[in-house]
């Protein structure tokens, strides 16, 4: 059923649940009719996940045009959600699924003995051939985003700090006090704004690259002798992107263990000659910073946003799907990443008390965001007018990338307009910000 705003002797009753608790609206005049809008609940589409609407007449002796139903509206992303909480260098990351929930797992497993699921390939040194046009995808949809960037970076002004890792986007710098780098205390916490670069904005995090990834874990002795190369490719590669510059092992058979850390490669020797393969995508590469060219024209620009903002999506919804076949492990103390079974030995953890660790790494099971760090920043609003530092609390954030676009022209996604505040009034000076309850 749905109800326009007409005059009505009615008395209708609102519910919204969210996660505060119920609020009753009251709406006066809400009549029902045929015509199939909701044009009276269109602002509550964005600010609950669930409105139940209820219809009660004043007398028995009225009667209702057409039937009483429920109305209910579903949101999947509220108004003004908040930002992933913060960490301190002193606090551990919290895993992705809570230790309680796993020995329940656990113990509801051997409680019902339920029967073994099938060993993924990852498990048995083999590369998941569904997989393998994905990873290619993500690859080039990296190079997609850092060649677009740079590109974008000529005619979007982002500024970075010079004594901490905070960037803005915009042609001046935010006015906050929110700086921890050296120093800090002397300048009262402002910033010291100066050229970003675009590794401000693509975190290069980088882990090792393994030969074979059901190997011997990499010792401390050997932190220098392997190669590391960005995350991002790392688990390319182990999902099937070939790269000259990086060789990986392919098996063709699935290993044989022969204790619980211990296992044989089987004989491949009985197998014919592999088929030729069909053609693979090919490998994009990054334009050299002295060939970046800026867009022509405000079309062209407009147009590259776009571009970036879908490559972006694209490359983390792909990795996403590779980190569910491909184990990803982080550090909970820092952000060392690595793409493999299990962590690595090597003892160069800088992080909080990491003397009583002897260096050693905390590894724990990785989210998309530690492989991929959005970079949140501040949104402006209006590009002309400066942020306000009495108006911080109107203000939302976005990622960095995500900002760029949105600077350049393109359309905000849905996604990230709750965190970046859409719907959330600016006051107009700071009397008016005064009289906000």
């Amino acid at each position: 059923m749905d109800c326009g705003c007409l005059h009505s002797p009615l008395s209708t009753k609102v519910l919204v649940h969210s996660k505060g608790g119920s609020q009753p609206p009251n709406f006066r005049n809400l009549r029902c009719n045929s015509q199939h809008n909701l044009s009276s609940l269109d602002s509550l589409k964005q600010s609950c996940s669930g409105v139940a609407l209820t219809l009660k007449l004043r007398s028995p002796s009225e009667k209702l045009i057409c039937p009483i139903q429920a109305v209910r509206i579903r949101c999947d992303h509220p108004q003004n959600a908040d930002l992933p909480r913060y960490y301190s260098r002193k606090e551990k990351k919290p895993f992705p699924i809570p230790i309680v929930e796993l020995r329940r797992a656990a113990r509801d497993r051997m409680k019902n003995r339920l029967p073994k699921r099938r060993v993924p390939p990852p498990k048995i040194g083999l590369v998941i051939k569904s997989l393998v046009p994905l990873a290619y995808s993500v690859y080039n949809t990296r190079i997609t985003v850092i060649n677009d960037l740079k590109r974008l970076m000529k005619v979007v002004a982002v500024n970075g700090c010079k004594w901490c890792n905070e960037i803005h986007v915009g042609p001046v710098g935010h006015p906050f006090k929110s700086c921890r780098g050296s120093q800090a205390s002397q300048r009262k916490g402002h910033h010291e704004w100066g050229k970003a670069v675009l590794e401000d904005i693509i975190v290069p995090l980088e882990s090792y690259h393994l030969y074979d990834r059901l190997g011997k874990r990499i010792s401390h002795e050997e932190r220098f002798s392997i190669a590391r190369v960005p995350a991002v490719v790392e688990l390319c590669i182990q999902a099937g992107v070939d790269i000259p510059e990086y060789p990986t092992k392919r098996r063709r058979k699935p290993i044989i263990w022969t204790g619980k850390n211990e296992f044989v490669d089987a004989d491949e020797s009985d197998l014919p000659d592999p088929e030729p393969e069909s053609p693979k995508p090919p490998i994009l590469t990054e334009i050299p910073d002295a060939e970046v060219e800026p867009p022509s024209n405000a079309e062209e620009t407009i147009l590259l946003a776009e571009e970036t903002l879908l490559a972006w999506e694209k490359m983390r919804a792909g990795a996403n799907k590779l980190m569910k076949m491909y184990p990803v492990r982080v550090c909970g103390y820092c952000p060392e990443v690595h793409v493999g079974p299990s962590g690595h030995k090597a003892q160069n953890c800088g992080a909080h008390k990491h003397q009583q660790r002897n260096g050693q790494h905390g590894w724990q099971t990785a989210v998309l965001d530690d492989l991929i760090p959005p970079r949140y920043v501040w949104h402006v609003p209006d590009v002309t007018q400066p942020l306000q530092r009495e108006l911080r609390s109107f203000y939302g954030q976005a990622p960095a990338v995500v900002e760029i676009c949105v600077q350049a022209g393109a359309e905000v996604p849905e996604q990230y307009k709750p965190t970046m505040r859409f719907d959330v009034g600016i006051p107009s000076s700071i009397k008016e910000a005064e009289m906000v309850v």
